[in-house]
């Protein structure tokens, strides 16, 4: 098939513009293995394994025309991680609590955010969002405003979990310095 030498891109591309199933499949197939161990990494049963594995494709064939991805395989990663931890609470009745790194990483920078009171710091914070690089914003609004875990994020965006992480950091920093300038004034 002419198309086995094609990138991650041009086949994701080519099936978001035709829905045909042979570009999905020759991309998804690129990948199996790193699925199928995720998947027995987290279930520990090789039969149920194989079941999320065919799952997940099928769940790609769902989720893929609503997300903006950025880089197939960090978020096929995420959504291959998140369909796991959705069976093992649903049917194993495993409570998973997910780190809230939001509190560690936020400390005074929720209350330059924190505008019900404050109209002046509202519309500085408006403001300063819009200066923001365009990741920079994303990750920010995700995270911030929309609730979004990190993991969320990378399913949203496609950008790797590293960049969201780099980008909420660097955005969180330069809200902080363009609100404080500008509540100086």
């Amino acid at each position: 098939m002419p198309y086995t030498n094609w990138s991650d891109d041009e086949l994701l591309k080519q099936f978001i513009q035709t829905s045909n199933q042979e570009f999905l499949g020759q991309l998804y197939s690129r990948y199996i293995s790193l699925v199928y161990g995720l998947c027995l990494k987290y279930l520990q049963q090789i039969e149920d394994a194989k079941d999320a594995v065919n799952n997940i494709y099928e769940e790609l064939n769902r989720k893929i025309h609503h997300y903006q991805i950025e880089n197939f395989k960090p978020w096929l990663y995420s959504v291959a991680t998140n369909h796991c931890l959705q069976i093992l609470r649903k049917e194993k009745n495993q409570v998973f609590e997910e780190v809230d790194i939001r509190i560690m990483e936020s400390d005074e920078f929720e209350h330059l955010i924190d505008v019900d009171d404050n109209k002046e710091k509202e519309n500085a914070l408006n403001h300063c969002l819009d200066t923001l690089p365009e990741e920079q914003r994303q990750c920010i609004n995700h995270f911030f405003f929309e609730d979004f875990s990190y993991l969320d994020i990378v399913e949203k965006t496609g950008f790797a979990l590293n960049k969201v992480k780099s980008y909420i950091q660097n955005g969180k920093r330069n809200l902080k310095i363009c609100i404080l300038k500008i509540l100086k004034n």
